[in-house]
């Protein structure tokens, strides 16, 4: 855990170098594709692990909070920005993607005072997705 805490904090730190100034050009559809195709990703916020989303071909995504629990979905774009709609999640939740010298950064629907998430890292490994839950 010390570790991905560490991983977690490198891409901000490299953020505060570059400067407030330093804005980057939304990825497009395609640029987002070729990024992301085929990886799995972690994300942080505020420092901390906040997600992990796997990217599959045909704008698939299989995104969980760190808990096991698993939502498949897709991705399409809307302006600037990159939408998901998760099956078990109707209304799409849009971002403006970036990238900065510590990878992907994502601001929740283009507003600066909404959460803005960035890469953690990248795994080789598959994801943890638990089954569902059985029972009463």
């Amino acid at each position: 855990m010390r570790h991905l805490q560490l991983i977690l904090l490198f891409p901000l730190s490299l953020g505060l170098l570059m400067g407030p100034d330093a804005k980057a050009a939304p990825l497009g559809a395609e640029e987002f594709d070729r990024y992301t195709q085929g990886r799995t990703l972690f994300y942080g916020f505020d420092g901390v692990a906040y997600g992990v989303e796997r990217y599959l071909p045909g704008r698939r995504v299989i995104w969980s909070f760190l808990d096991g629990r698993c939502q498949d979905g897709e991705w399409y774009p809307k302006g600037d920005q990159i939408c998901f709609v998760y099956d078990a999640i109707g209304a799409p939740q849009c971002w403006v993607f970036t990238l900065d010298q510590g990878g992907l950064v994502a601001q929740f629907e283009g507003d600066p005072e909404e959460t803005q998430l960035y890469e953690a890292d990248e795994v080789e490994e598959e994801m943890i997705c638990l089954g569902p839950e059985v029972g009463v």
